[in-house]
């Protein structure tokens, strides 16, 4: 890891660009080393997330675990695993849960992370919001991007987001387990390998 990426991460950390905006103040939660194979972009962390400052420390990230074929050890690995989420802090709740993640940060912070992602494999865009920031064509809604998976290409996988609150999604589109979750799995461990 060079000096200037460790710098990157120390204002990434530092950062106090939406202050104003956060109920329950500043506390940036990436996870990210050059040498990953594996790239999440999940929406914001959620209140539990941000008291222990562990991306997808919840329930979110055991199904995502789950989905993904992984344990929390490989998950952890910076090395092997990157977690950027679009707002990198708690955003606070709002009238049917989370707040959409601050604007701010995916502009001001994702290229220079990303670009020093040199072993890339795989990218997990997971929720409307990292959908509608990266997908080259995005459909009309996040049902359409995820069914339409094979249309991004092997580098790239969009996700409804993992939350507990997703159950009825779950249940009205169970293609999603039969068909894309053993070829995410298969995507993931052979990024990972």
């Amino acid at each position: 890891m060079t000096l200037a990426f460790k710098q990157l991460i120390t204002d990434v950390r530092n950062c106090t660009l939406c202050q104003q905006y956060l109920p329950n103040g500043v506390r940036p939660v990436v996870q990210i080393q050059p040498r990953a194979k594996l790239l999440i972009i999940g929406q914001a962390p959620g209140q539990k997330v941000h008291e222990s400052g562990i991306p997808f420390n919840d329930a979110s990230g055991e199904r995502l675990r789950q989905w993904m074929g992984i344990n929390r050890e490989i998950f952890y690995d910076s090395a092997k695993v990157a977690i950027v989420p679009m707002g990198f802090c708690y955003p606070g709740k709002g009238k049917n849960g989370d707040l959409p993640p601050r604007p701010e940060c995916a502009p001001t912070w994702h290229g220079k992370l990303l670009k020093n992602l040199s072993e890339l494999k795989l990218t997990l865009l997971i929720g409307q919001y990292a959908q509608a920031y990266y997908l080259p064509k995005s459909y009309k809604n996040l049902t359409e991007n995820v069914q339409n998976w094979r249309d991004f290409g092997l580098k790239i996988l969009p996700l409804p987001h993992p939350s507990p609150r997703n159950n009825i999604w779950l249940k009205r589109h169970a293609w999603f387990e039969q068909e894309l979750v053993p070829e995410l799995q298969r995507q993931v461990a052979e990024a990972l390998s």
